[in-house]
């Protein structure tokens, strides 16, 4: 019970936060202008963003079953598909949640601590390439770029905490350093010491597939065809906006890079979070209208939420449907 009660309160206090920042974001929209820049939508371009959209999803599965290939835990195209989906769909709800529920529809209860060490790495390689796609951003246009990482995110983030954000990450790391020691110190003579140093021992095991992987380059391209459909994904928005079309793909990369920064803040699918960095962006340094850059953001949010909600139900559904001609 007292576990479910914590998970009620993450989710309340998570909910809460979301619709602030929804309030935040559309408080003083004109929505006769929004529905304006609605209607003028160019539908069309919604094709190339939905293609990909899945085409992310399709590299994520081909990447995710390399990893876990080379941790000794083959798992077949569709299972890895569908894992991802109804992680996806759980992620909606619950910031996280689909990163342990995904790791148990390939696993079951057999070696669950290697299978989530390789979503570790996917995650490590993800918050990479969200730094590359913000050096690239400023490496294109350091002079418009720059100055708006430094004011609108760096500047509010460091000036809300009372003391140097430094000082922060110095304390973590020594929280974190102590925690680890006291659990490998006292494994041998506390119950839950010895539970976490064992699920550790088995992440840094799956962590590890990455050095096993015979064709490394592989892994390489399909990250690289990931972000690729992120950024095709949020330049095929711009096109759809009339008054964002004649943005470049480097205004893409810059989208994409900032977008991403949203997935740090613990909201419900990023709702709230998402809408307000990116009409930021678009109203400061493009000259667009709050509006349209709630618009922008609305479209590229909403109907990718749409497709993981369409593909999770259906992965789901195709889950329960095997599970009970197996049982």
């Amino acid at each position: 019970m007292k576990g479910k009660a914590r998970d009620i309160v993450k989710y309340v206090l998570s909910l809460a936060l979301a619709v602030f920042l929804v309030w935040y974001a559309f408080r003083s929209v004109d929505w006769g202008s929004f529905l304006d820049g609605l209607r003028q939508t160019r539908w069309v371009y919604l094709i190339p963003f939905f293609a990909a959209s899945i085409g992310a999803l399709v590299f994520r599965m081909f990447r995710w079953q390399a990893l876990l290939k080379s941790s000794g835990h083959p798992v077949s195209h569709l299972t890895v598909w569908d894992a991802n989906n109804v992680g996806n769909l759980a992620n909606v709800a619950i910031p996280g949640a689909g990163e342990l529920l995904r790791c148990g529809i390939v696993t079951g209860k057999q070696g669950y601590g290697n299978v989530f060490g390789t979503v570790v790495m996917e995650r490590v390689w993800d918050i990479l390439a969200i730094i590359l796609m913000i050096v690239g951003a400023l490496f294109l246009d350091r002079d418009k770029f720059g100055p708006f990482f430094r004011d609108q995110v760096w500047t509010p983030l460091s000036n809300n905490l009372n003391f140097s954000l430094w000082w922060l990450v110095a304390l973590l790391v020594i929280l974190v350093a102590v925690f680890f020691w006291a659990v490998f110190h006292y494994r041998d003579r506390n119950r839950f010491c010895k539970k976490v140093a064992d699920l550790f021992g088995s992440i840094v095991t799956g962590f590890a597939s990455f050095r096993e992987m015979k064709r490394k380059w592989l892994f390489f391209l399909y990250t690289i065809g990931i972000w690729g459909m992120y950024l095709m994904m949020c330049f095929s928005i711009q096109k759809a906006v009339p008054e964002l079309a004649s943005l470049g793909i480097e205004d893409a990369v810059f989208f994409t890079a900032v977008g991403n920064l949203a997935a740090v803040i613990p909201v419900p699918g990023g709702i709230g979070a998402y809408h307000y960095l990116i009409a930021v962006s678009a109203s400061t340094l493009f000259g667009a209208t709050w509006e349209t850059g709630l618009l922008f953001a609305t479209l590229q949010h909403e109907l990718h939420a749409i497709l993981v909600l369409i593909l999770g139900a259906l992965s789901y559904l195709g889950l329960s449907l095997r599970k009970k001609r197996v049982g």
